[in-house]
């Protein structure tokens, strides 16, 4: 290369390259083949098997559950955190509405 001339990454060679996303089962990262069945979840995961597959199905459905209940968990304590704080305020009103002023 000359002096001052530019660097093009394109141009640079390709055995550095980024692996393509069907390079490998995305559970046991097990090399896929051309020749063989790709077996595909969620648009673009790759699995070299219906097993792989369907043990990711499984974890992604447990993780998913998981947190549905955390996230009610969180939502019910916050519920009857206000639904107490709702209570304390209506008791302190009828405390308050109860009192009799006398001149």
């Amino acid at each position: 290369m000359r002096p001052g001339a530019s660097y093009y990454p394109r141009f640079e060679d390709t055995t550095h390259r980024q692996p393509h996303f069907l390079d490998s089962c995305f559970l046991c990262l097990k090399p896929l083949s051309q020749k063989s069945d790709i077996y595909m979840y969620r648009g673009n995961t790759p699995f070299c098997s219906q097993e792989c597959r369907q043990e990711q199905i499984l974890t992604d459905e447990a993780n998913e559950k998981r947190l549905k209940l955390s996230s009610s968990k969180r939502s019910s304590n916050t519920a009857r955190q206000n639904a107490g704080s709702e209570k304390e305020f209506d008791s302190k009103k009828s405390i308050q509405s109860n009192t009799v002023a006398v001149s």
